[in-house]
């Protein structure tokens, strides 16, 4: 940090305490300066001092009427800062706190000079207008019906204090209606007016977001979203989640926590993180888009009986898991499926997706030289169906993550290696097996156990993906070579001997909605929207410098 140019340096007070404060291009800080003691004389500087990331700062104002905000309490003294140092500033900045919550921590520092002081509030100002990646103009949508219908007041209590104080003006829509965000946002919202666009819901308002903002930037760029291999246009905006829902995966996936004041600091600053959105189709129609999960089977019927039970609130998923898991249906159909490249790694390697994870990076970074080769050496397959994996079998569930789907109820998630923003998206596979058996792997989504150690259950990364159900007048016979070696299954079968009640078709949860349609294609859009957020970080990266 010595080697960095100093933009302004000064000694000034903080806490009865004399200290030297510097402004660097990217850090704040600040060291006490000790005085002579009975141990040594002359002045010395201290070991310990504080800094702070410039692009961490979320304002500087100047401090009024300082000297009376001392409590009345302490007895008067002729040399106290306040008296001798009567100009003060204030700078509020992100403080990191456990379990990856951040909070808006403040700094005053006193003055001789009011010069002085306006001089630090004016080139800490300047240096914040030089960060472009932070917003002034947001759009704000409010689900006041979501989770325990809090959004509004967690807004205005929570939320719009941090914003006001960062100096950012917001245009704030309370829905009224389901999919009110999304029809605004296709059709009548200016997005030239604003830096990026916030909701404040759960992971339905977020969808509502994603597909309202998706659409409306193909529509502009006159792409059609209904051909399944449609190189889709990336969305410029960000776009912001405060957590106030039922469930709030998509969050936690991306921050490590369901916090509202660290996702409005999140927003504050600029982050930027990219994230992939996968894209479904059906016989060439256009269904759904989806950055999370798609599951057919167990999570399919979870969301179809939990739709049944909304009266209850966020317990119906509770209730409807548990009846899902006792029905214990096991279901039918081909999945075909394109791997991923070497590079981006494997489902059980291990390697989580943090920030600045190398893996999403290196995507990035070689994305669009890519592209173009990649599509031209794929069409052709795709037509041929070269390098496709095909798969027959009965599944009691069949899930895509796209990311992690981390929550406080599994922290590790459905795929803990999943990455947000390297293209592929994690194909997990659980046939048909005993209810113990299934339940062993459901619970291993609750520690660090490996949930894909079963014979029952295999993953694969991939880029697309197609799934056909089985009817009983059409089912293939399924392939014994690509069903895993086990002493508990039966010898294979014609499927249409076998097949009764329980393999009827199930419907797919598409990240917390269900899809009408079974037959489905699946091509993953790389790095399509930008969150305002940064990924998880790691715990020894997150903590302040002291």
């Amino acid at each position: 940090m010595e080697n960095q140019d100093k933009i302004i340096c000064s000694e000034l007070f903080q806490k009865q305490r004399k200290v030297e404060v510097v402004l660097y291009p990217a850090v704040l800080a600040w060291k006490e300066i000790e005085k002579s003691s009975k141990r040594s004389s002359g002045t010395s500087e201290s070991e310990h001092g504080q800094t702070v990331k410039v692009c961490e700062i979320v304002a500087v104002h100047k401090t009024e009427d300082e000297a009376d905000a001392q409590p009345r309490s302490h007895p008067k003294r002729i040399n106290q800062p306040s008296q001798q140092y009567p100009h003060a500033f204030t700078v509020s900045y992100v403080r990191r706190t456990r379990q990856h919550l951040w909070r808006c921590a403040d700094v005053t520092f006193h003055c001789a000079d009011q010069q002085i002081c306006e001089q630090w509030v004016q080139v800490i100002n300047e240096q914040l207008s030089l960060l472009t990646n932070r917003p002034k103009n947001l759009l704000v949508y409010i689900n006041p019906y979501g989770g325990k219908r809090r959004g509004e007041r967690i807004y205005e209590q929570k939320v719009a204090p941090v914003f006001r104080q960062a100096g950012i003006f917001t245009d704030v829509i309370v829905t009224e209606r389901a999919n009110h965000a999304r029809d605004h946002l296709k059709m009548e919202a200016n997005l030239d007016d604003y830096d990026g666009v916030v909701c404040v819901g759960g992971d339905g308002m977020f969808s509502e977001i994603l597909h309202g903002l998706v659409t409306r930037i193909q529509t502009d760029h006159g792409v059609d979203q209904n051909q399944p291999d449609a190189e889709l246009v990336p969305c410029s905006l960000r776009i912001g989640i405060i957590p106030a829902g039922s469930t709030d995966c998509i969050c936690f996936a991306t921050q490590g926590t369901n916090d509202p004041v660290t996702s409005a600091l999140h927003i504050v600053v600029g982050d930027s993180q990219p994230m992939d959105v996968c894209s479904v189709h059906h016989n060439g129609v256009f269904l759904k888009y989806s950055v999370s999960l798609l599951g057919y089977g167990f999570y399919g019927d979870v969301l179809t009986d939990s739709e049944r039970n909304r009266w209850l609130g966020p317990a119906r998923y509770d209730l409807s898991g548990f009846k899902t898991f006792l029905s214990h249906n096991y279901y039918g159909g081909t999945v075909s499926f394109l791997p991923a490249d070497d590079n981006v790694g494997h489902p059980r390697d291990k390697l989580q997706c943090r920030s600045g994870c190398r893996i999403c990076q290196h995507k990035h970074s070689s994305k669009d030289e890519h592209d173009e080769a990649s599509e031209e050496k794929e069409k052709p397959a795709e037509d041929s169906d070269r390098g496709w994996n095909v798969i027959h079998g009965k599944f009691i569930a069949i899930n895509s993550a796209s990311m992690s789907c981390a929550c406080p109820r599994s922290p590790k998630g459905l795929s803990p290696s999943a990455h947000l923003a390297d293209g592929t998206t994690d194909l997990i596979l659980v046939r048909k097996c005993s209810r113990l058996d299934f339940f062993r792997h459901l619970l291993r989504h609750t520690n660090n156990d490996d949930q894909f150690d079963h014979w029952f259950v295999e993953v694969h990364r991939v880029r697309k993906f197609r799934f056909e159900p089985w009817h009983p007048d059409l089912a293939p016979l399924e392939d014994a070579s690509e069903h895993p070696e086990s002493p508990d299954l039966s010898p294979i079968s014609s499927l249409q001997e076998t097949y009764d009640d329980r393999t009827a078709e199930s419907s797919w949860n598409c990240d917390g909605e269900i899809l009408h349609h079974t037959a489905i294609q699946v091509s993953v859009q790389c790095q399509l929207i930008r969150l305002f957020a940064r990924g998880i970080e790691e715990q020894q990266d997150a903590e302040v410098a002291v």
